[in-house]
Protein backbone atom coordinates (compact mmCIF):
# COMPACT_ATOMS: atom_id res chain seq x y z
CA UNK A 1 0.00 0.00 0.00
CA UNK A 2 1.14 3.52 -0.82
CA UNK A 3 0.97 6.02 1.63
CA UNK A 4 -0.65 9.14 0.83
CA UNK A 5 0.33 11.65 3.12
CA UNK A 6 -0.65 14.87 1.63
CA UNK A 7 -3.41 17.25 3.44
CA UNK A 8 -6.49 15.64 1.99
CA UNK A 9 -10.29 17.09 2.95
CA UNK A 10 -12.43 14.98 0.65
CA UNK A 11 -12.82 11.43 0.85
CA UNK A 12 -13.81 9.05 -1.72
CA UNK A 13 -17.60 7.85 -1.23
CA UNK A 14 -17.70 4.22 -1.53
CA UNK A 15 -14.39 3.43 -2.46
CA UNK A 16 -14.18 -0.25 -1.77
CA UNK A 17 -17.41 -0.96 -3.32
CA UNK A 18 -16.53 0.91 -6.31
CA UNK A 19 -13.06 -0.30 -6.97
CA UNK A 20 -15.11 -3.99 -7.31
CA UNK A 21 -17.33 -3.35 -9.40
CA UNK A 22 -15.40 -1.15 -11.80
CA UNK A 23 -12.30 -3.72 -11.65
CA UNK A 24 -10.20 -3.58 -14.73
CA UNK A 25 -10.78 -7.30 -16.46
CA UNK A 26 -7.89 -7.40 -18.12
CA UNK A 27 -3.99 -6.69 -17.78
CA UNK A 28 -3.17 -3.03 -19.17
CA UNK A 29 -7.02 -1.36 -19.03
CA UNK A 30 -6.91 2.08 -19.33
CA UNK A 31 -9.30 3.86 -16.97
CA UNK A 32 -11.00 7.43 -17.34
CA UNK A 33 -11.56 9.65 -13.79
CA UNK A 34 -13.95 12.50 -15.32
CA UNK A 35 -14.27 14.23 -11.97
CA UNK A 36 -10.79 13.89 -10.55
CA UNK A 37 -11.37 16.28 -7.52
CA UNK A 38 -8.48 15.96 -5.52
CA UNK A 39 -7.90 12.41 -6.81
CA UNK A 40 -9.47 10.02 -3.84
CA UNK A 41 -10.47 7.26 -6.36
CA UNK A 42 -7.93 7.96 -9.05
CA UNK A 43 -5.11 7.14 -5.90
CA UNK A 44 -7.35 4.21 -4.80
CA UNK A 45 -7.58 2.47 -8.35
CA UNK A 46 -3.75 3.14 -8.96
CA UNK A 47 -3.26 1.80 -5.93
CA UNK A 48 -4.77 -1.40 -5.77
CA UNK A 49 -4.70 -2.25 -9.64
CA UNK A 50 -0.67 -2.25 -9.95
CA UNK A 51 -0.69 -2.59 -14.18
CA UNK A 52 -3.75 0.17 -15.02
CA UNK A 53 -3.57 3.63 -16.50
CA UNK A 54 -5.62 6.59 -15.75
CA UNK A 55 -6.61 9.14 -17.52
CA UNK A 56 -7.93 12.25 -15.21
CA UNK A 57 -10.12 15.01 -15.55
CA UNK A 58 -11.18 18.34 -13.90
CA UNK A 59 -12.41 21.19 -15.12
CA UNK A 60 -11.00 23.38 -11.73
CA UNK A 61 -7.43 23.69 -12.10
CA UNK A 62 -6.50 24.53 -8.50
CA UNK A 63 -7.85 21.19 -7.55
CA UNK A 64 -6.43 19.13 -10.17
CA UNK A 65 -2.73 20.41 -9.06
CA UNK A 66 -3.88 19.03 -5.88
CA UNK A 67 -4.34 15.84 -7.69
CA UNK A 68 -1.35 16.06 -9.40
CA UNK A 69 0.75 16.13 -6.47
CA UNK A 70 -1.07 13.52 -4.72
CA UNK A 71 -0.80 10.91 -7.72
CA UNK A 72 2.94 11.70 -8.70
CA UNK A 73 3.94 8.63 -6.64
CA UNK A 74 2.28 6.53 -9.91
CA UNK A 75 4.03 8.07 -12.35
CA UNK A 76 3.78 7.95 -16.17
CA UNK A 77 0.36 5.84 -15.11
CA UNK A 78 -1.31 9.04 -14.86
CA UNK A 79 -2.62 11.61 -17.56
CA UNK A 80 -4.39 14.88 -16.86
CA UNK A 81 -6.57 17.04 -18.94
CA UNK A 82 -7.42 20.56 -17.08
CA UNK A 83 -11.20 20.10 -19.28
CA UNK A 84 -15.02 19.46 -18.41
CA UNK A 85 -15.94 15.92 -19.32
CA UNK A 86 -18.35 16.61 -21.59
CA UNK A 87 -15.64 18.44 -23.78
CA UNK A 88 -13.17 15.48 -23.47
CA UNK A 89 -15.52 13.11 -24.38
CA UNK A 90 -16.97 14.89 -27.38
CA UNK A 91 -13.63 15.62 -28.38
CA UNK A 92 -12.12 12.66 -27.32
CA UNK A 93 -8.08 12.85 -28.47
CA UNK A 94 -7.03 10.74 -30.98
CA UNK A 95 -3.33 9.80 -29.55
CA UNK A 96 -5.71 7.60 -26.62
CA UNK A 97 -7.10 4.42 -26.95
CA UNK A 98 -10.81 3.90 -26.08
CA UNK A 99 -11.16 3.31 -22.19
CA UNK A 100 -11.99 -0.17 -20.27
CA UNK A 101 -13.47 1.70 -17.40
CA UNK A 102 -15.61 5.24 -17.15
CA UNK A 103 -15.89 6.36 -13.65
CA UNK A 104 -18.23 9.84 -13.31
CA UNK A 105 -18.11 11.40 -9.52
CA UNK A 106 -20.92 13.97 -10.13
CA UNK A 107 -20.22 15.25 -6.15
CA UNK A 108 -18.63 18.78 -5.53
CA UNK A 109 -15.69 18.28 -4.03
CA UNK A 110 -15.35 19.31 -0.06
CA UNK A 111 -12.83 21.04 -1.45
CA UNK A 112 -14.70 23.81 -2.97
CA UNK A 113 -16.93 23.92 0.04
CA UNK A 114 -13.88 24.38 2.37
CA UNK A 115 -10.97 25.59 0.82
CA UNK A 116 -11.65 27.23 -2.57
CA UNK A 117 -13.22 30.87 -1.49
CA UNK A 118 -15.76 30.78 -4.63
CA UNK A 119 -19.08 30.85 -2.02
CA UNK A 120 -20.21 27.58 -2.26
CA UNK A 121 -20.69 27.16 0.77
CA UNK A 122 -23.54 28.91 3.16
CA UNK A 123 -21.59 28.55 5.92
CA UNK A 124 -18.71 30.82 5.20
CA UNK A 125 -18.61 34.22 4.21
CA UNK A 126 -17.27 34.27 0.69
CA UNK A 127 -17.79 36.04 -2.25
CA UNK A 128 -20.51 34.59 -4.18
CA UNK A 129 -18.91 32.91 -7.60
CA UNK A 130 -19.40 29.05 -7.15
CA UNK A 131 -17.87 28.47 -10.69
CA UNK A 132 -16.12 25.10 -11.04
CA UNK A 133 -13.89 27.08 -13.97
CA UNK A 134 -12.90 30.69 -14.11
CA UNK A 135 -13.51 30.69 -17.70
CA UNK A 136 -16.98 30.48 -17.11
CA UNK A 137 -19.26 33.88 -18.41
CA UNK A 138 -22.11 33.78 -15.71
CA UNK A 139 -21.05 33.90 -12.03
CA UNK A 140 -23.66 33.03 -9.02
CA UNK A 141 -23.43 36.85 -8.15
CA UNK A 142 -24.93 37.48 -12.19
CA UNK A 143 -27.71 35.13 -11.51
CA UNK A 144 -28.72 36.36 -7.84
CA UNK A 145 -28.07 40.49 -8.77
CA UNK A 146 -29.31 40.24 -12.53
CA UNK A 147 -31.90 37.75 -13.17
CA UNK A 148 -35.68 38.85 -13.37
CA UNK A 149 -37.61 37.34 -10.28
CA UNK A 150 -39.41 34.92 -12.02
CA UNK A 151 -36.64 33.74 -13.81
CA UNK A 152 -34.71 33.40 -10.60
CA UNK A 153 -37.71 31.70 -8.58
CA UNK A 154 -37.68 28.70 -11.78
CA UNK A 155 -33.94 27.99 -11.87
CA UNK A 156 -34.42 27.76 -7.57
CA UNK A 157 -37.49 25.45 -7.71
CA UNK A 158 -36.26 23.29 -11.36
CA UNK A 159 -32.76 22.80 -10.08
CA UNK A 160 -32.96 23.16 -6.42
CA UNK A 161 -36.70 21.15 -5.97
CA UNK A 162 -37.35 23.84 -3.47
CA UNK A 163 -40.86 24.56 -2.68
CA UNK A 164 -40.25 28.28 -1.45
CA UNK A 165 -38.66 28.78 -4.77
CA UNK A 166 -40.87 32.39 -5.38
CA UNK A 167 -40.55 33.56 -1.43
CA UNK A 168 -37.18 33.11 -1.73
CA UNK A 169 -36.87 34.82 -4.88
CA UNK A 170 -38.83 37.66 -3.69
CA UNK A 171 -36.44 38.21 -0.78
CA UNK A 172 -33.18 38.14 -3.14
CA UNK A 173 -34.89 40.69 -5.37
CA UNK A 174 -36.51 43.07 -2.64
CA UNK A 175 -32.48 42.88 -0.97
CA UNK A 176 -30.76 43.24 -4.07
CA UNK A 177 -32.97 46.74 -4.77
CA UNK A 178 -31.32 48.54 -1.67
CA UNK A 179 -27.65 46.93 -2.60
CA UNK A 180 -25.92 43.96 -4.93
CA UNK A 181 -25.33 40.83 -3.08
CA UNK A 182 -21.94 39.37 -2.91
CA UNK A 183 -21.58 37.32 -0.19
CA UNK A 184 -22.35 34.22 0.19
CA UNK A 185 -23.66 34.85 4.39
CA UNK A 186 -25.68 37.35 3.08
CA UNK A 187 -27.59 35.29 0.68
CA UNK A 188 -27.93 32.47 3.34
CA UNK A 189 -29.00 35.12 5.62
CA UNK A 190 -32.01 36.53 3.07
CA UNK A 191 -32.91 33.10 2.02
CA UNK A 192 -33.19 31.99 5.99
CA UNK A 193 -35.32 34.91 6.85
CA UNK A 194 -37.46 34.19 3.71
CA UNK A 195 -38.96 31.11 4.61
CA UNK A 196 -41.29 29.86 7.20
CA UNK A 197 -40.23 29.80 10.29
CA UNK A 198 -41.00 25.77 10.72
CA UNK A 199 -38.94 25.42 7.79
CA UNK A 200 -35.83 27.12 9.22
CA UNK A 201 -35.26 24.44 11.58
CA UNK A 202 -35.96 21.48 9.38
CA UNK A 203 -33.34 18.33 8.68
CA UNK A 204 -30.90 20.58 6.71
CA UNK A 205 -30.15 24.66 6.14
CA UNK A 206 -33.14 26.43 4.24
CA UNK A 207 -29.99 27.47 1.82
CA UNK A 208 -29.25 24.39 1.15
CA UNK A 209 -31.26 23.70 -2.25
CA UNK A 210 -31.14 27.42 -3.08
CA UNK A 211 -27.61 27.19 -3.36
CA UNK A 212 -27.37 23.69 -4.72
CA UNK A 213 -29.63 25.27 -7.71
CA UNK A 214 -27.28 28.13 -8.49
CA UNK A 215 -24.25 26.28 -8.63
CA UNK A 216 -25.82 23.43 -11.06
CA UNK A 217 -26.93 26.70 -13.07
CA UNK A 218 -23.79 28.03 -13.29
CA UNK A 219 -21.60 25.02 -14.10
CA UNK A 220 -24.18 23.84 -16.16
CA UNK A 221 -23.78 20.23 -14.51
CA UNK A 222 -27.16 19.03 -15.73
CA UNK A 223 -26.94 19.51 -19.08
CA UNK A 224 -23.16 18.40 -19.12
CA UNK A 225 -23.98 15.11 -17.82
CA UNK A 226 -26.31 14.01 -20.28
CA UNK A 227 -24.52 14.61 -23.28
CA UNK A 228 -21.36 13.67 -21.68
CA UNK A 229 -22.80 10.18 -20.53
CA UNK A 230 -23.88 9.46 -24.49
CA UNK A 231 -20.49 10.46 -25.32
CA UNK A 232 -18.99 8.66 -23.02
CA UNK A 233 -20.96 5.27 -23.97
CA UNK A 234 -20.04 5.79 -27.37
CA UNK A 235 -15.93 5.93 -26.78
CA UNK A 236 -16.15 3.09 -23.86
CA UNK A 237 -14.80 -0.19 -25.41
CA UNK A 238 -17.49 -3.14 -25.85
CA UNK A 239 -17.70 -5.00 -22.57
CA UNK A 240 -16.15 -1.99 -20.87
CA UNK A 241 -17.56 -0.88 -17.50
CA UNK A 242 -19.14 2.50 -17.01
CA UNK A 243 -19.84 3.75 -13.12
CA UNK A 244 -21.63 6.95 -12.14
CA UNK A 245 -21.78 8.60 -8.45
CA UNK A 246 -24.73 11.15 -7.81
CA UNK A 247 -25.79 13.47 -5.37
CA UNK A 248 -29.35 14.31 -5.78
CA UNK A 249 -32.30 13.47 -7.54
CA UNK A 250 -31.91 15.15 -10.21
CA UNK A 251 -28.42 14.13 -11.83
CA UNK A 252 -29.58 10.27 -10.45
CA UNK A 253 -32.60 10.32 -12.94
CA UNK A 254 -30.65 11.12 -15.72
CA UNK A 255 -28.17 8.23 -15.23
CA UNK A 256 -31.35 5.75 -14.27
CA UNK A 257 -33.35 6.76 -17.69
CA UNK A 258 -29.65 7.08 -20.18
CA UNK A 259 -29.35 3.39 -18.83
CA UNK A 260 -32.60 2.14 -18.88
CA UNK A 261 -33.12 3.66 -22.38
CA UNK A 262 -30.03 1.90 -24.15
CA UNK A 263 -31.23 -1.35 -22.03
CA UNK A 264 -34.77 -1.34 -23.93
CA UNK A 265 -33.35 -0.46 -27.22
CA UNK A 266 -33.68 -4.26 -28.13
CA UNK A 267 -35.92 -7.01 -27.29
CA UNK A 268 -33.72 -9.56 -25.38
CA UNK A 269 -34.48 -13.38 -26.06
CA UNK A 270 -35.00 -14.36 -21.92
CA UNK A 271 -34.53 -18.09 -22.61
CA UNK A 272 -31.00 -18.69 -21.03
CA UNK A 273 -30.79 -22.42 -23.50
CA UNK A 274 -31.28 -20.37 -26.89
CA UNK A 275 -28.86 -19.40 -28.68
CA UNK A 276 -29.43 -15.03 -29.11
CA UNK A 277 -29.21 -13.73 -32.35
CA UNK A 278 -26.58 -10.67 -32.65
CA UNK A 279 -29.42 -8.46 -33.27
CA UNK A 280 -30.83 -9.71 -30.09
CA UNK A 281 -28.21 -9.10 -27.39
CA UNK A 282 -28.74 -6.18 -25.37
CA UNK A 283 -26.78 -3.45 -25.82
CA UNK A 284 -25.58 -2.25 -21.91
CA UNK A 285 -26.16 -4.75 -18.87
CA UNK A 286 -27.20 -2.54 -15.93
CA UNK A 287 -24.57 -3.88 -13.17
CA UNK A 288 -26.94 -2.17 -10.25
CA UNK A 289 -30.40 -3.22 -10.92
CA UNK A 290 -30.97 -0.77 -7.89
CA UNK A 291 -28.31 2.20 -6.87
CA UNK A 292 -25.53 1.00 -4.58
CA UNK A 293 -25.80 3.16 -1.26
CA UNK A 294 -23.24 4.00 1.42
CA UNK A 295 -23.29 1.86 4.60
CA UNK A 296 -24.50 3.23 7.51
CA UNK A 297 -21.24 3.44 9.08
CA UNK A 298 -19.96 4.98 5.94
CA UNK A 299 -22.65 7.89 6.54
CA UNK A 300 -21.28 8.62 10.01
CA UNK A 301 -17.81 8.42 9.17
CA UNK A 302 -18.31 10.54 6.15
CA UNK A 303 -21.60 12.64 6.16
CA UNK A 304 -21.45 13.82 2.32
CA UNK A 305 -21.95 9.84 1.11
CA UNK A 306 -25.44 10.43 2.87
CA UNK A 307 -27.29 11.23 -0.21
CA UNK A 308 -24.91 9.41 -2.87
CA UNK A 309 -26.25 6.96 -5.12
CA UNK A 310 -24.01 4.80 -7.40
CA UNK A 311 -25.60 3.16 -10.37
CA UNK A 312 -23.05 1.37 -13.34
CA UNK A 313 -23.21 -0.89 -16.40
CA UNK A 314 -21.49 -2.66 -18.95
CA UNK A 315 -21.16 -2.10 -22.33
CA UNK A 316 -22.02 -5.14 -24.21
CA UNK A 317 -22.06 -3.78 -27.80
CA UNK A 318 -21.75 -0.97 -30.29
CA UNK A 319 -24.93 1.55 -30.10
CA UNK A 320 -25.16 4.73 -32.31
CA UNK A 321 -27.00 7.18 -30.04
Amino acid sequence: MILDDLNIIHLPVMKNEILDILKPDRAGSLMVDCTLGEGGHSFAFLDQYQDLKLVCLDADSSIMDIAKRRLSVFGVRATFYNTWYNSFFANYPAELERPDIILFDLGISVFHYKASGRGFSFSRDEKLDMRLNSNLEISAYDIVNSYPEEDLANLIYLYGEERYSRRIASAIVNARKLEPIEMSAKLADIIYHSVPHAYRNGYIHPATRSFQALRIAVNGELERVKSALEDAYSVLKPSGKIGVITFHSLEDRIVKHFFKDIEAKVKVNKNKYAKVPETQQPYIEIITKKPLLATDQECRDNPPSRSAKFRAAIKVRELDI
